[in-house]
């Protein structure tokens, strides 16, 4: 029987409830980042029993997948606020991922393996924004204790992924490539086990239940006609790119192209619906506007950062020294600098945003998004003088990856927590769950196209690297420069909620 009162703060002054949370996302972010930290490799190798891919069919194979986990994050919050409730959600999508990990254990056709990434990317989208909803409901008061809470939640899912990374991508590299994609799926059942065992006593009601939207049955109606008339234009669209030779469906990166219209069609529809249809109020339709800029802001943001599995990996594996005192390091040990940096500097932002909060001094989520892309704009000029080495066939320094990765480690710190923690204060209750889920569709399609831009990456566009990561950075810095402008208009229409 599940436990009808909160259980009491720890103390550090945070739920005990929020550290149960912490343990299951760390065991789910082991397996995917340590999936991910070996898929691409694993796509492209034509030595170790890898898939034998081009560069280019490889990289959009992983682009399709990435973007995939999270845009089934949308679907996986209606389920939840519609069908489940969140704690259900968590524990069958955790179950599927699992199964997911398991068929990519075993070496197969790559029928079998797609399959298997298919599986994985349902089930994060069933589990992934709704734990971070059940974080939320720990603070029903907001404010700077909230954002510090998702701070530490957040530093849960990075030491997952340095465990993963280290783990997964050493057995991947090292020993095979199935023996690191079996390890992913030890680790999604630690952190079932993890779940079922104390969320039962520390989670309370939180998240038992669904949430059905409060809608009149004319909006109801309405809402599907709006739905099917959606779906029946996404359709046209991609049946008129592919008749007019825009897009080349059969091909992997013609699907990933079109996959990038679909999440981008998505996005604006759904935003469209709940702004016009939604049965929102005035203050409610401002807020919700809000988190449509922040979501456009972290798409932008999560192209650049989640290169790291991509064009930065590939840049390890062929254009950097990973000579460490004699030993070759896995390339893939790269990105775990990410996570080793979050770690590190999330206990000092987390105090710095309570400090600031408890001097009135007031650094606004929209500045701190700015910030975000800024620092994201940086990390990649950093790369260019990296390429730029590169090109004349000399492997550079692992210097040049650790400066661009802290760069946009610290930008992650500015956009990420502060993004989950407004996203579930901003969104109308009724939409929570979705809303989060549409908060990870930025990510989705920040990934497709992290995937999309590795496919230049291969031995024939060298000499194109510095221009390809000069690219992002002008757009980075450009995007964080146009959101410092409308940083005082997003504060006010934010109500107050910081």
């Amino acid at each position: 029987m599940e436990a009808t009162i909160d259980k009491p703060s720890t103390r550090s002054g945070h739920p005990t409830g929020l550290y149960v949370l912490f343990f299951t996302e760390m065991w789910e972010r082991f397996s995917y980042y340590g999936m991910r930290a070996i898929l691409l490799l694993f796509l492209i190798d034509n030595v170790r029993g890898g898939m034998g891919l081009t560069t280019s069919e490889g990289a959009a194979i992983y682009g399709i997948y990435t973007a995939s986990v999270y845009l089934l994050s949308l679907p996986g919050g209606w389920i939840a606020d519609n069908l489940l409730g969140q704690r259900k959600s968590i524990w069958y999508g955790g179950l599927i991922i699992m199964l997911g990990h398991i068929i990519l254990a075993f070496p197969s056709d790559k029928a079998i393996f797609y399959l298997g990434l298919a599986v994985v990317a349902m089930g994060t989208g069933l589990l992934k924004p709704n734990i971070s909803t059940i974080v939320g409901e720990l603070y029903p008061e907001g404010g700077a204790r909230r954002d510090a809470g998702f701070s530490i939640f957040y530093m849960g899912i990075n030491l997952g992924s340095l465990l993963g990374i280290t783990i997964v991508g050493y057995l991947g590299q090292k020993v095979g490539w199935h023996y690191g994609f079996g390890a992913a799926a030890v680790g999604m059942g630690l952190g079932m086990i993890t779940f079922r065992t104390l969320g039962q006593r520390y989670l309370s009601q939180h998240g038992n239940e669904p949430r059905k939207a409060e809608t009149s049955e004319a909006t109801t109606s309405g809402g599907s006609k709006a739905l099917i008339g959606f779906m029946g234009a996404v359709v046209a669209i991609l049946v008129a790119l592919q008749l007019t030779g825009v897009l080349d469906l059969t091909t992997a990166q013609g699907l990933a192209q079109a996959m990038g219209a679909i999440i981008s069609l998505t996005a604006l529809g759904y935003f469209a619906y709940i702004l016009l249809a939604g049965g929102l109020d005035t203050v409610e339709t401002k807020r919700v506007s809000v988190l449509f800029i922040f979501f456009l802001a972290a798409a932008v943001y999560w192209a650049g950062n989640e290169q790291q599995g991509s064009s930065l990996q590939i840049f390890a594996d062929r254009h950097t020294d990973l000579t460490f005192f004699g030993w070759q390091i896995p390339s893939s040990w790269f990105q775990n600098l990410n996570s080793g940096f979050i770690l590190l500097f999330s206990p000092v932002l987390a105090g710095l945003w309570i400090f600031l909060a408890n001097r009135n001094i007031n650094y606004s989520v929209p500045a701190k998004m700015a910030t975000s892309l800024l620092l994201l704009g940086m990390a990649y000029v950093v790369m260019i003088f990296a390429s730029e080495q590169a090109i004349t066939g000399v492997r550079t320094s692992p210097l040049y990856l650790g400066f661009t990765y802290l760069l946009f480690t610290l930008g992650e710190l500015f956009l990420s927590p502060v993004g989950l923690s407004s996203f579930t204060k901003l969104a109308p209750k009724r939409y929570a769950s979705q809303l989060m889920g549409i908060w990870f569709v930025g990510s989705s399609l920040g990934n497709l196209v992290a995937g999309l831009f590795a496919g230049g990456f291969d031995e024939e566009n060298v000499a194109q690297m510095p221009s390809l990561f000069q690219s992002v950075a002008i757009f980075s810095l450009g995007a964080g420069v146009l959101l410092l402008l409308f940083v005082k208009p997003l504060r006010k229409w934010m109500g107050g909620i910081q």
